[in-house]
């Protein structure tokens, strides 16, 4: 269990400035960026740390009712670091600032285009979240001790790719790459490994 207290959030900010990144995409031109939060907060029940994961609005129109992590498109001029706090504003009504950033992990390039990058913040104040109808349909808290254990991510192959499509096994639900990756990522930084994740798949439907 991690309580979500101090000590908690000094040991992920710990294993995250312990994270390297990989080097910047050398052409970022060629992707549009993006950035998405892992948002610590308190769990549901049993004081445990969790991270918050949404389910998009079906009047969305992209990729409207799949589960996401909070972000979206970087405006001009934004930096990720910057689209991702507004975007948490934007979708929960988190109003966090730069020193609530803990790290960030790997961009991640999509097959739609994208290069996400995630951050990893926390969200002292969990009972501020407010999500807006017109871009999530539902918030979910995910305890970390769900993430890690041994059988919440599985790997696939499919004929369409040499790559392993991952798989995040959530209450009977199958969630996938991107954000099943970046979840598990995050999940390898805390247990202190340098694990990539931009090599893992994404299902086919998500590829346009």
């Amino acid at each position: 269990m991690r309580p979500f207290d101090d000590a908690t959030r000094r040991n992920i900010a710990a294993a995250c400035a312990a994270f390297t990144r990989l080097p910047e995409n050398a052409d970022p031109a060629s992707l549009k960026r993006a950035a998405v939060v892992v948002a610590l907060t308190g769990a549901s029940e049993g004081g445990d740390t969790a991270f918050l994961l949404t389910r998009r609005a079906s009047s969305l129109r992209a990729h409207r009712g799949q589960w996401a992590l909070p972000g979206g498109r970087c405006d001009a001029g934004e930096t990720p670091v910057e689209a991702a706090l507004r975007e948490l504003d934007e979708e929960l009504n988190l109003k966090l600032t730069a020193g609530d950033v803990l790290g960030l992990l790997d961009d991640y390039p999509t097959r739609s285009g994208y290069l996400i990058t995630p951050v990893v913040v926390w969200a002292a104040d969990g009972g501020a979240i407010r999500p807006n109808p017109d871009e999530v349909a539902s918030v979910h808290r995910i305890a970390l001790t769900t993430i890690e254990r041994a059988e919440a991510f599985d790997f696939v192959a499919i004929p369409e790719s040499t790559r392993r499509v991952i798989r995040f096994h959530h209450q009977e639900r199958l969630i996938h790459a991107p954000t099943a990756a970046l979840i598990y990522q995050f999940r390898e930084v805390l247990a202190g490994r340098q694990t990539r994740v931009t090599d893992l798949e994404q299902p086919v439907f998500a590829w346009k």
